[in-house]
């Protein structure tokens, strides 16, 4: 088969929630099924740490697609005429658009529907496209597949697909993310936090990812508990997240909130690694793979009791109300002070890390898009 793959997440120290899904996946599937040929489309020039494999052909679609109208161009006409022009006899896209006036069965993954819950927190065009389109999209793929069985369940809801279009394919993480030893812990403290215990949130920063609660939250900890623990915030500032970056610059325990932006995997793992907790209270997620990043480091985590977020910790984390910040206090402090269910927390990472890899997520993948490929053909 010709199998053309939307590549455009594929951005070199640039791989967030999209992009590791793009690379972790795509790269098995080119590297496992050599019997296969692979249009990559690129949308700007390209790295070449991202062509796995002999077995792929890498082009270049103009225009760059970062904006409604951009993205329209992009896939309805270079897009279009690439699989037309490469004889594709498939097309995968993994970041929730498809080209609505091809003839060519696509394979179109959808992360999450969170500008259907929150549209307020994206600038109206995107919010737009987003909603007019995706519907759309997803009623027009040979198959749909989402991440978590949140996702799948939200999809059917809001759009009336039928279940048997749409497959759970769950994230895993990279391998970089493992426990590290006390020594190893002590070292990072002391690199990242001044030798202090940290609770840590990483993320693209900008609403939904409701870091403000958190850091709120974080007050009344410091408060209740005066001790030395740290909060330290990973990510890019993203859209509307002036408030969030004024409340860092200005929080009332300012010395113990630490902002370090946008981390490499080979760093971010041991920042992650050596943390007392992850509190990750977003008010929506599809999956939340720091989350995971967390539990396969034996590192418990304080999530929200929404979505996809169960799922994905199980019993390896504690559970709170993201719009109650007492809430998230109080299971900060929870976490703090009872060290017996803290061990145990870390206890059931080792179980729950078990269920997500990214091999098994692959094959996955693979069976769903070939068995619809063949139900098609018939």
């Amino acid at each position: 088969m010709r199998i053309a793959v939307n590549t455009r997440f594929l951005l070199k120290g640039r791989l967030e929630g999209i992009g590791w899904f793009t690379h972790e996946i795509i790269k098995r599937l080119v590297i496992n099924h050599p019997e296969h040929e692979f249009i990559f489309f690129f949308d700007r020039p390209y790295d070449s740490q991202f062509i796995y494999s002999d077995n792929i052909t890498p082009v270049v679609l103009n225009p760059p697609a970062r904006h409604p109208i951009l993205w329209y161009m992009w896939f309805e006409w270079s897009v279009k005429f690439a699989l037309k022009k490469y004889k594709a006899d498939l097309f995968i896209s993994t970041d929730g658009f498809l080209t609505l006036s091809t003839k060519v069965p696509t394979i179109l993954v959808v992360h999450d529907l969170a500008f259907e819950h929150f549209p307020e927190h994206l600038p109206f065009k995107f919010r737009y496209y987003l909603q007019k389109f995706t519907p759309k999209f997803v009623a027009k793929s040979l198959h749909t597949i989402t991440v978590s069985a949140y996702s799948k369940q939200d999809i059917i809801e809001k759009y009336g697909t039928d279940s048997q279009k749409i497959s759970v394919v769950y994230n895993g993480v990279n391998n970089l993310y493992k426990p590290l030893s006390i020594d190893e812990k002590a070292k990072y403290r002391e690199q990242y936090a001044q030798g202090a215990e940290y609770f840590v949130f990483t993320g693209a920063l900008h609403p939904r990812k409701n870091v403000i609660n958190l850091l709120k939250a974080f007050t009344l900890f410091k408060k209740k508990q005066r001790s030395s623990m740290k909060l330290l915030i990973i990510g890019r500032y993203a859209w509307n997240s002036e408030g969030i970056k004024d409340l860092i610059e200005n929080h009332p325990f300012k010395q113990d909130v630490i902002h370090y932006n946008y981390m490499q995997v080979d760093e971010l793992c041991n920042v992650i690694g050596a943390a007392y907790a992850l509190t990750f209270v977003s008010f929506l997620e599809g999956f939340g793979i720091p989350v995971l990043e967390a539990i396969y480091c034996n590192v418990p985590v304080i999530v929200s009791n929404n979505s996809s977020l169960p799922e994905v910790a199980g019993n390896a984390g504690l559970y709170v109300d993201p719009t109650d910040i007492e809430d998230i206090a109080d299971k900060m402090c929870t976490m703090y002070k009872n060290e017996h269910l803290r061990n145990q927390l870390i206890e059931n990472c080792k179980v729950q890390a078990t269920k997500f890899s990214w091999d098994k997520s692959a094959i996955s993948f693979y069976n769903y898009m070939m068995n619809a490929y063949q139900q098609f053909k018939k």
